[in-house]
């Protein structure tokens, strides 16, 4: 019995050793966790510096201007490029599109389009690494208010990776198929230096809120990257693709903008400027968004109705003395102006070839006078209507008609336009009392769209003016080259932008 009790007590002890040893066990593994935990931080710090595929990935194929979407479930939800391949997949753990594609074509770099995280597949883990900050800021380009406002002071010249000079804010667009209508407006609205600055810093337009449901914002975020992409100094090629942005466009404009048809640029200008204004929730006042703080105008339009040519005098006479056929004034904002050719001559000259007929810019100009003026007919009715600028903008854009359609096809009229490139003066179109209102009326042209060829088969290029070293530049999609300002006046101008002169 004694031997009994003595091995109970032994039990007893025995037990309560274990229980504390492996009290202390546990206390010291969760203290050794905690070591390993701050250890392993360390390791992973040290094999982030020392990822050994860094050496696989390739720059000359990255491209990051189509839209984010995996090649091959086609979803946009967590996608991954490879930095080997340059194409994208989704997912980034087992039996994902990225993980299979890093097992059986051993690329191992991998970026989080997302979040500009880089992970390296099939190990899973999270690569730190300042030499992938290139990468990072192709991708994403970001620009401080110090580099925003040196813009147009620099005429540096950065380099591609495949050795190509190319001026920031000079870069060509890629015309997909017939998007050359889109390109020229999205490289005239590129130089245009407000319009440029606000869309450089993301900030300036993130916190504006829209409707639940309501993506229309879409388009304004899409203009931005396109903006930054055009602008970004380091960029790994010497052109961009503006896919994402015409993408928006065809989206939101209920198919009309197509990339696959030739469109009209002052059709595409005019929705896209208003589509702008809209999506920043501009409203009817001036300075509402950037768009029409910078483009938006005001003229005075002055209409009378003509009574029917069948009347006699004395009928024309007592109708002339109503209400109704008593001349109207009403305020106008305006985006641009339109301003109307002489028509072309019907006949051939002595030499038996077409005269080219040349006209001014200030013959065009006297339409808004508020003397000259205008008929414009309806079905049953006519109207005369007379144009008088209250206000002009910052920067102004003109429209010359070149295109006129009747019921059968679309004409175009040749007429060279003659126009100074620097200090046109608007002020001789102004009344007294509104040009006395103005400080400045002169402006410098730095934007010029032409068209070249037919009317449905034509092409579109821009003349752009670089502010940084004042010389021209063409574009015409991926081609850019110098040119000379006299050479520009002889083109066929169809939009013009032109800046107001603060120097004066």
């Amino acid at each position: 019995m004694a031997s009994f009790n003595q091995s109970v007590d032994e039990n007893k002890q025995n037990g309560k050793r274990k229980w504390n040893d492996s009290h202390l066990d546990i206390e010291r593994n969760s203290q050794d966790d905690e070591d390993d935990h701050s250890n392993t931080d360390k390791w992973t710090k040290k094999v982030h510096r020392l990822c050994p595929y860094l050496d696989t990935i390739n720059r000359q194929v990255l491209d990051f201007d189509f839209e984010k979407l995996c090649s091959v479930s086609l979803s946009r939800i967590n996608v991954y490029a490879c930095l080997v391949c340059g194409k994208y997949f989704q997912g980034r753990g087992t039996n994902t599109h990225a993980y299979t594609h890093s097992v059986a074509e051993s690329h191992h770099v991998f970026l989080n389009l997302q979040t500009l995280k880089f992970y390296c597949l099939p190990d899973n883990y999270e690569i730190v690494d300042s030499s992938l900050d290139d990468i990072k800021y192709v991708l994403n380009p970001t620009f401080s208010p110090k580099h925003i406002s040196q813009l147009d002071t620099c005429d540096k010249r950065s380099r591609a990776i495949d050795g190509t000079l190319y001026l920031p804010g000079i870069v060509g667009l890629n015309n997909i198929k017939a998007n050359d209508y889109c390109n020229v407006i999205l490289q005239a609205l590129s130089n245009v230096t407000p319009l440029r600055d606000y869309f450089l810093d993301e900030r300036n337009y993130a916190k504006v809120k829209r409707p639940p449901g309501d993506s229309v914002f879409l388009l304004v975020q899409r203009f931005g990257e396109l903006m930054r992409k055009l602008w970004n100094p380091r960029n790994f090629k010497a052109h961009v693709s503006p896919h994402e942005m015409l993408q928006a466009v065809v989206l939101w404009s209920g198919k009309k903008f197509q990339f696959t048809e030739q469109g009209d640029p002052i059709d595409f200008l005019s929705w896209f400027l208003n589509s702008l204004h809209k999506a920043l929730n501009g409203k009817k006042s001036r300075h509402s968004s950037i768009v029409y703080k910078t483009f938006m105008g005001s003229m005075r339009v002055k209409t009378r109705k003509i009574p029917p040519v069948e009347l006699d005098e004395k009928q024309r006479y007592s109708l002339l003395c109503t209400d109704e056929y008593a001349e109207h004034v009403s305020e106008s904002p305006f985006l641009y102006l339109t301003c109307d050719l002489p028509p072309p001559p019907l006949f051939k000259d002595e030499v038996m070839e077409n005269i080219i007929p040349q006209v001014s810019l200030y013959s065009l100009l006297t339409k808004f006078n508020n003397e000259s003026e205008k008929e414009y007919k309806t079905y049953k009715e006519n109207f005369m209507k007379r144009f008088e600028i209250t206000q002009l903008p910052p920067y102004l854009i003109l429209y010359i008609k070149r295109f006129t359609k009747n019921t059968f096809f679309v004409e175009k009229n040749p007429t060279i336009v003659n126009f100074p490139v620097k200090n046109v003066d608007f002020g001789d179109i102004l009344t007294p009392e509104v040009k006395a209102a103005h400080k400045n009326t002169s402006y410098d042209l730095i934007a010029n769209i032409v068209h070249d060829g037919e009317p449905n088969k034509g092409t579109y290029r821009v003349h752009v003016l670089k502010q940084g070293n004042s010389k021209w530049y063409e574009m015409q999609d991926l081609h850019v080259s110098d040119i000379l300002p006299q050479m520009i006046t002889l083109t066929e101008a169809y939009i013009q932008i032109y800046k107001l002169r603060t120097d004066m």
